[in-house]
This record gives structure tokens, sequence and C-alpha cells, in this order.
């Protein structure tokens, strides 16, 4: 899969530093794997939920989750949003979009 931009993760890493190794973990996964359906991406990422259009993944033990859009076929994976699990649970589902 091709990650659009690494600079979210980056970004969130630097505020909330025990997220930078979760977060690096996770980014490999999807960089190295070959996910061609929501079935496939859940053999690698057992927690991951799909809410409308979007993916939301569990990282660092669901201290936090990262909000991603993937087109499957072009194999393309984009960050939306990286949260606390906290401004996950207040955020309406439209802000990350």
């Amino acid at each position: 899969m091709k990650l659009i931009s690494n600079k979210p993760l980056r970004e969130f890493a630097a505020m909330h530093r025990d997220a930078e190794l979760p977060l690096q973990t996770w980014r490999r996964l999807i960089e190295r794997g070959d996910y061609k359906s929501f079935a496939a991406l859940r053999v690698t990422f057992g927690s991951v939920d799909k809410v409308e259009q979007r993916f939301v993944f569990n990282i660092g033990g669901n201290k936090y989750r990262l909000v991603a859009a993937i087109a499957f076929r072009p194999r393309i994976v984009w960050v939306k949003a990286v949260l606390t699990h906290a401004e996950y649970d207040k955020m309406k589902k439209g802000d990350w979009r």
C-alpha cells in the first residue's frame, strides 16, 4: 500500500511521544501490506473498524485512534486524523472526513 504522507503521524508523535513507536509500526505494516479488501485489512489489524467510508484503527493499546481513507484497488492510504481516544469520542464523524 502507498501511504500518501507520514507527516500527520510525525506531528502527532511530536505531541504524544509514546505514540511514535505504535504509529510507525502501523505505517510499516500498511506500507508492506497488500490489502485488497476490508477483510484482508482485518487479518493484520484485527481491531480496525469501518465507520461510513473511513477506517478507524486502534493505536497504542487503544490509547489513540487513527482515521484513514483507503482506496483498495490503487492501494492508497490517506491519514485523515490521529487522535487520542478521548478526542475521538468527542468528535463528530464528519469532522475527520
